[in-house]
């Protein structure tokens, strides 16, 4: 499909540079099928569920993995988005010309890297020196890699740390928050447990390459970046069990989605999964085991306003933002939400 088909003109007054307070304050737009559009909040989210739909959340842990280093006299700006081993990361460089394999890169704090070669999604493979974990040198060195959106406009601050982080972050691995699920808190955690909803917490940790904008101008020519993600084999009997007794599974942002499909066969059962997943969900996909999304608003042109369509309409998309840009709706990771509903 051509790309230019899932744009749209964003004001940059829409675009959210600090996340709602309380973060179930932030306002939620509800997509059900084909009906009216409903403006609401996100502690409404208990009375727009059912008794025994099942909430799934990603609880994968936003590491300080920006990092700001000098080789010789260049400045380089380091972004690490994914593992590869022990103490070898592969990362997406700013003045990466002024960097060759083999080059030491200092970022202060006695934390260097080697880096190594180039890689086929445009990074660079780093190798940390010294016998710590790089999670320590992280804390040290690093800060929070907020998107480019935010960044741009103001710098990261401490408080960064704690806002940028959702209340299920346990699994160490992410350089982008699961988003959606910042606006939950443990009041209405509780509340959607007195509701009868059931939660489930799956990890996909989440890698920089979905902030990159898609310069392919067809569908089929755009290259997905690998994230890692995990379903255990418990988890994927509750989840399997729950919609077999008439539940809806819910994902809690697109990382969810992403792994739940990609853990499903054809036959809708979702199985046990740990691997790489480079799943991209554009109109014409058949959604296999998830029956509905809450998440935030997202760019113009992105794979993530192409999943949605793909879930709801392209069409119906389209309207669903037109109506949040005229209403003020705030946009992107720390802005507010909307909950997606196809079959009602």
């Amino acid at each position: 499909m051509r790309v230019d088909l899932f744009d749209f003109d964003l004001p940059p007054e829409n675009i959210a540079l600090r996340p709602a307070s309380p973060r179930d304050s932030a306002r939620l737009l509800l997509a059900r099928g084909a009906a009216a559009l409903e403006d609401r909040v996100v502690r409404d989210l208990p009375s727009l569920l059912r008794a025994g739909d099942v909430l799934v959340f990603n609880d994968t842990r936003v590491i300080p993995a920006q990092l700001e280093g000098r080789r010789g006299e260049a400045r380089i700006g380091v972004t690490l988005h994914k593992r590869l081993g022990l103490r070898q990361w592969q990362a997406f460089l700013r003045n990466a010309k002024r960097v060759r394999e083999g080059d030491r890169i200092d970022f202060g704090a006695d934390v260097t890297a080697i880096a190594g070669a180039r890689d086929a999604d445009g990074g660079v493979t780093l190798d940390f020196e010294g016998e710590e974990p790089v999670e320590i040198l992280l804390e040290r060195a690093g800060t929070m890699p907020l998107p480019p959106y935010i960044a741009s406009k103001r710098p990261t601050d401490a408080r960064d740390r704690s806002d940028y982080q959702t209340m299920f972050a346990r699994e160490d691995g992410a350089v982008a928050a699961p988003t959606a699920a910042l606006h939950f808190t443990p009041e209405l955690m509780a509340a959607i447990e007195a509701a009868g909803v059931l939660t489930q917490t799956l990890t996909l940790h989440v890698g920089a390459g979905t902030f990159l904008p898609v310069k392919a101008e067809d569908t089929d020519d755009h290259r997905m970046h690998a994230e890692w993600g995990r379903i255990d084999a418990e988890a994927a009997d509750r989840l399997n069990a729950a919609r077999a007794a008439g539940g809806r599974l819910i994902a809690v942002g697109t990382t969810s989605l992403r792994l739940l499909e990609s853990a499903a066969g054809e036959d809708g059962v979702i199985r046990p999964f740990a691997d790489e997943t480079r799943i991209f969900i554009t109109p014409g996909y058949r959604f296999r085991a998830v029956d509905g999304l809450m998440t935030n608003f997202h760019l113009p042109r992105s794979t993530l306003f192409m999943l949605v369509s793909a879930l709801m309409g392209r069409e119906r998309m389209q309207a669903v933002y037109a109506h949040a840009i005229a209403q003020g709706y705030r946009f992107y990771s720390y802005g507010d939400s909307s909950l997606l509903l196809p079959q009602e």
